[in-house]
């Protein structure tokens, strides 16, 4: 008798009726059907787990656009080193944001690659062998040292001929876009079309050498990163809406998001990186902990995507920015 008392209670807990719930269906794409690749991204906002994250980002970017918010992008370094600098070089052609923010890296290797090619390597490559080849690895791409050298040669030429009138590093990187004059830069369609680059962390890369080695020649140059703070929180201040869109975390990261503190948060967020929260970082903080501060609006629309923004960041610009020409 106990044992079926057991028996009993065991199939009650284990073959409990729950209620039955309203939402979307969790559902794929059919192949059967033939491949559409629009229909497939399409299809990503009922498969759950991240893919789930991805069509709601695309539908706070469309929202985006049609409310004509004023967009910031932001993005690490590693964004430009690797295929995603064209996607943000066609953004920033055609208009599409308003502000760019990034690292010392996102400036440089920019204006690099239209001084040379970067290659495709591995991510296994033995570092000792590439030093002695002066071949730099970035994940599983090759720099040759010589693109360096290259670039030094090119901006400290300007740092010379300029030094007495540059202020701030938005009107260095301003001037970098201009004196390269490369259709496939960033920098130039950035300063084509005033678009202003910040960089917080500007010592922090090549750039950042070179002008520590100018200024031992150069004691009175000097670039105000007060002044381009100011410069970068006073574009949220009176704008109806805001949005951002920030590729990795960091420094990047967390400026946007204190700049539209300034404005008691923004409108909308996507972020796409690969941090986790567990420790606490501002990398890897999701959006609701940004309402906790301010940064993003109590009733913003936000997400963030786990994953690589070298996938998952040009097949949003493809569903909400781009247009066949």
């Amino acid at each position: 008798m106990e044992n079926l008392n057991k028996e009993e209670t065991a199939r009650e807990n284990i073959f409990r009726k729950g209620e039955e719930i309203g939402g979307a269906i969790v559902k794929g794409y059919e192949f059967n059907n033939g491949i559409n690749y629009e229909e497939i991204l399409n299809s990503f906002s009922n498969v759950g787990a991240q893919a789930t994250n991805f069509g709601k980002a695309i539908k706070i970017t469309q929202e985006m656009v049609k409310e004509k918010a004023f967009i910031y992008l932001g993005y690490t370094s590693n964004m430009v080193t690797t295929g995603n600098r064209e996607i943000i070089r066609y953004l920033a052609e055609h208009n599409l944001i308003n502000v760019l923010v990034t690292t010392a890296g996102g400036i440089e290797e920019d204006i690099i690659k239209c001084l040379g090619d970067f290659k495709i390597g591995d991510f296994k490559l033995d570092g000792r062998k590439l030093r002695e080849k002066a071949i730099n690895r970035a994940g599983n791409i090759l720099i040759p040292n010589s693109r360096y050298c290259d670039f030094e040669d090119f901006a400290i030429k300007i740092l010379e001929e300029n030094k007495n009138k540059i202020k701030t590093a938005s009107e260095l990187i301003w001037l970098l876009g201009e004196k390269i004059n490369n259709k496939d830069s960033i920098c130039y369609w950035a300063a084509k079309n005033q678009i202003p680059i910040f960089c917080p962390a500007i010592m922090d890369g090549s750039l950042g050498d070179m002008m520590y080695l100018f200024k031992s020649k150069n004691p009175d140059f000097k670039l105000d990163l007060v002044e381009d703070t100011e410069k970068l929180n006073n574009t949220s201040m009176g704008k109806e809406k805001t949005g951002m869109i920030i590729l990795g975390g960091g420094v990047v990261k967390h400026s946007i998001c204190n700049a539209n503190l300034y404005r008691n948060g923004a409108d909308y967020a996507v972020y796409i990186n690969t941090a986790q929260e567990f420790d606490g970082s501002d990398s890897g903080a999701r959006p609701d902990e940004a309402v906790s501060w301010g940064k993003i609006a109590p009733n913003a629309k936000s997400v963030k995507i786990h994953g690589d923004a070298t996938i998952i960041f040009p097949l949003i610009v493809a569903k909400t920015f781009a247009k066949n020409p």
